[in-house]
């Protein structure tokens, strides 16, 4: 099994982490950013809840139809905020709550254990409690 990495850069001026992995700072704009592997472990900074099916299209609903989804940004070690779908068994107070990543593409999708337990264990999807 493939380990889950996500791939930023580093500033080799200002030591400014960025996401995802480019060439250019952009905290100085200088063109000596280079390839870092990113934590894949984190602590959710904030989020929203998406209650309602998105615009079609482009939003395809699943077969089984629209359940609502959690989006946040989870922030790495590192002192970067990382955008992504949070998955969790409820929506409240996820915020402060460790992460890990579990998947990347074609967003990066972060697992949240809100009591800080395990956060270790794959999970299914999001179930609204809402």
């Amino acid at each position: 099994m493939t380990e889950l990495s996500l791939l930023g850069s580093e500033c080799a001026t200002c030591g400014t982490v960025g996401f995802p992995a480019g060439t250019h700072c952009a905290r100085c704009a200088t063109a000596t950013a280079t390839p870092r592997q990113l934590s894949t472990r984190g602590t959710v900074w904030t989020y929203t809840v998406q209650r309602f099916a998105p615009k079609s299209p482009p939003y395809v609903p699943p077969p089984n139809g629209f359940e609502p989804f959690a989006m946040g940004y989870v922030e790495l070690p590192e002192g970067i905020r990382i955008a992504g779908i949070l998955e969790s068994d409820t929506f409240d107070d996820l915020t402060g709550s460790p992460a890990v990543l579990v998947a990347t593409e074609p967003v990066p999708r972060f697992v949240v254990q809100p009591d800080g337990i395990d956060t270790g264990s794959t999970h299914s999807g999001a179930e609204a409690n809402a």
